[in-house]
């Protein structure tokens, strides 16, 4: 896999997704690691007072996703407008934040990881250190919308670890760069 072509004036941003204890943060690094982009956690980009509501175990609003929605956005852009490829970690769990996300940056792909709820549940009740709590998973789940095959993602089940997730994704990726430079051959000089 040569991932060389990706850089310079045609970066990617491959968003890593899924509800908390998926493995994002784990994939989204590794990944990241492999491909030797930068990458950040969209955890990072909450404000004081969600993280606040999560840790007392209150589900986030539409109302306090959008403003975070939007900081992980421009982080994107600025990675975009720098020539920059990069890996992002993003629950992404309804359309609509995806559309968001994803709107106006035609290389900006979504790769979603499904885990069953008790593989779910049995990671969130053995994480430490971290805001989100165990209880608020069923919130979570009720909130996801799978993406669709209209959507620029793809579903990938996150059960075999996540050294095989990555090689997934890398695989995947390679594809879909393949593909894209087949097509973009056949179409000539613009």
């Amino acid at each position: 896999m040569n991932f060389s072509g990706v850089s310079g004036t045609r970066p990617v941003i491959l968003i890593v997704a899924g509800v908390s204890g998926s493995g994002k943060t784990t994939v989204g690094a590794m990944l990241a690691g492999r491909l030797g982009w930068p990458f950040a956690d969209a955890d990072s980009f909450h404000p004081p007072e969600n993280i606040e509501k999560m840790h007392a175990g209150i589900p986030l609003t539409d109302t306090d996703r959008w403003p975070w929605l939007r900081a992980i956005a421009a982080w994107m852009d600025e990675r975009l407008a720098a020539g920059e490829s990069a890996v992002i970690t993003c629950s992404a769990l309804r359309r609509s934040y995806r559309d968001l996300l994803l709107g106006g940056r035609p290389r900006a792909w979504v790769v979603f990881l499904a885990v069953d709820r008790a593989d779910l549940a049995r990671r969130l009740a053995t994480r430490a250190g971290h805001f989100f709590p165990a209880q608020l998973l069923d919130s979570q789940l009720s909130e996801v919308e799978l993406p669709g095959p209209d959507e620029q993602a793809i579903v990938l089940p996150e059960t075999s670890g996540p050294a095989e997730t990555v090689g997934s994704i890398l695989g995947w990726l390679d594809r879909k760069l393949a593909a894209e430079a087949h097509n973009e051959a056949e179409a000539g000089p613009a």
